[in-house]
């Protein structure tokens, strides 16, 4: 034993980053499998920001990725959110790197090397911040064609869809009434969890019906909003959001075949079927124009134009511009809605009414009367600063 012990204090640790390999060319099964500290192996060409989000929320300490995080077409997110979380990213090692690399197994990444034990399988190169960004400004380049791209899918879409984008055929009617009222629809994009608890005010002051769609269902319910509609793959959402909602709508394919139906079924849970090939976010909206809302909400959808590009949206995701456009007004940024719905109190005013009812307690309670209202005045000053209070709640 103590033979074993100077050698393991004689054995220098090797530089570089070390933890157990998580091995899938799928994110989503590596971010479930991993436990922080482990060393993700993947292969994704142009990493997406919501890719990356869940790999940092993971807590990987570090990234190798068989295929380029950044090719050119477009300039995608996923990269620079990795770096911004301090966890390296290793690039462009190569399809052999799944293969040589056994998930379990132990591997070390340094200087752009990925080793097994003394072995080095794969060499891959090292983003920096620097690297990244002048990545992305050859990237903005492609946007044009990114464009065209999308323009091309959008018609091809439409010719394929436009009975459910123009009449709202096949667009299934809900238990829940939705006729009138505003609808909160929460998707998993970045910074949603943020942009929720922004609105906390304006949910109960308007008692939105929610609506989660796939993960961010499940940000709900651990933020103390249960979901009243929940929409995508069930097999994406914890079983116990998915039974504290009053709906779960399951995406269908054409053929009517609703890939996670059967979790749901197998839950004892109702749940109705949506035949479309837009995104789960896509048809939430529609979901809500088609039931009559009167508003609609949307916390985590894409804002700007890069973040559309963003995971080859020009190309998969066509039906997100024409649903924009059937909804027209009545769908509204969850940030917009946040910043209007804030108090508009003047903080000197509301400092002032502090101390106007500080004064009055005080005289009262140095009054000769103060011990027959003292009780009445303490809770008369309780009842002000919960008030004070609930404004800037």
């Amino acid at each position: 034993m103590k033979l074993a012990g100077l050698l393991s204090r004689s054995t220098p640790a090797l530089p570089g980053v070390t933890g157990t390999a998580r091995v899938d060319r799928r994110i989503r099964e590596v971010c479930r499998r991993a436990q922080p500290g482990d060393i993700a192996v993947i292969d994704h060409v142009d990493l997406d920001r919501a890719s990356a989000d869940a790999l940092v929320c993971a807590q990987v300490a570090a990234v190798v990725n068989a295929a380029p995080s950044i090719s050119g077409r477009y300039p995608n997110l996923g990269p620079e959110v990795l770096l911004k979380a301090g966890i390296p990213l290793l690039d462009n090692a190569g399809a052999e790197v799944l293969h040589r690399v056994r998930d379990g197994s132990r591997v070390r990444v340094h200087e752009g090397s990925v080793y097994v034990g003394r072995r080095e399988v794969a060499k891959a190169v090292v983003q920096t911040p620097e690297s990244v960004a002048d990545q992305i400004v050859e990237a903005r380049a492609g946007m044009a064609a990114q464009l065209e791209a999308f323009s091309a899918n959008t018609i091809e879409f439409l010719r394929r869809e436009r009975s459910l984008i123009l009449d709202g055929v096949g667009v299934p009617q809900l238990r829940v009434s939705l006729t009138d009222r505003h609808i909160v629809v929460v998707a998993p994009g970045a910074g949603h969890a943020d942009d929720l608890r922004d609105l906390k005010r304006y949910i109960r002051d308007h008692r939105p019906v929610l609506f989660g769609v796939e993960v961010a269902a499940d940000t709900m319910r651990e933020l103390g909003f249960a979901p009243d509609v929940v929409v995508g793959d069930p097999t994406a959402v914890e079983a116990e959001t998915l039974k504290a909602a009053s709906e779960v709508v399951v995406p269908a394919q054409p053929d009517g075949h609703a890939p996670g139906v059967e979790r749901v079924q197998d839950l004892g849970i109702g749940a109705v079927t949506f035949p479309a090939t837009a995104n789960p976010e896509d048809l939430a909206l529609l979901l809500a124009e088609a039931n009559d809302a009167a508003l609609v909400v949307t916390i985590g959808f894409q804002a700007t134009l890069r973040e559309f590009l963003d995971a080859g949206r020009s190309g998969s995701n066509p039906s997100t511009f024409l649903t924009r456009l059937k909804l027209g007004t009545k769908v509204v940024d969850g940030k917009a809605v946040a910043a209007l719905h804030r108090s508009r109190v003047p903080a000197l005013a509301l400092a002032l009414l502090g101390a106007a009812a500080m004064i009055v307690v005080v005289a009262l309670l140095l009054s000769g009367a103060a011990p027959m209202y003292t009780d009445d005045v303490l809770q008369w000053w309780n009842s002000v600063v919960t008030w004070v209070a609930g404004l800037f709640s």
